[in-house]
């Protein structure tokens, strides 16, 4: 699940980068594309060995874009069922960036890519947030995320 912070990092350095061209007009939509570097990351086994309810992943890690860093941020991923191979988390990250910040949430069955995460808010120039946040490649060296914000 440390795939799901890696996303959230990408999407604070997306949002960073659309501060340089100016905030789209209200009813647009503003597409960011970064890739995501993770620094920290744990996994928290509650109950029994192995994956079980409310086992968590705590992560952060920071957003990049044309090699300079724009933005940082993190969040957890709880597990919420648990069929088999099949594990189930909810996951939620928070993102800031210069001009304010991001929450996105969304389900996601480990090892599953893409991520799509709903952006469902967020402070600053980004107070009112909607939209989609895609994440690929998920805990790679590769992980990159797309976020189209509807302001």
């Amino acid at each position: 699940m440390a795939a799901a912070s890696l996303a959230a990092v990408a999407v604070g350095a997306l949002a960073a980068d659309g501060a340089e061209a100016g905030p789209p007009a209200r009813g647009r939509v503003e597409v960011l594309e970064l890739t995501v570097r993770n620094d920290q990351y744990t996994s928290v086994d509650h109950g029994p060995a192995g994956p079980s309810l409310g086992d968590m992943d705590v992560y952060s890690g920071t957003g990049v874009e044309d090699g300079r860093d724009v933005g940082r941020g993190g969040g957890t991923c709880q597990v919420i069922h648990v069929r088999g191979a099949a594990v189930t988390a909810q996951c939620v990250i928070t993102m800031e960036v210069a001009r304010g910040s991001l929450t996105m949430q969304s389900l996601w069955t480990k090892g599953e890519s893409p991520l799509d995460m709903a952006i469902t808010g967020g402070t600053g120039a980004y107070a009112g947030a909607r939209g989609v946040a895609r994440f690929q490649d998920i805990a790679t060296p590769d992980e990159r995320v797309r976020l189209e914000i509807l302001r």
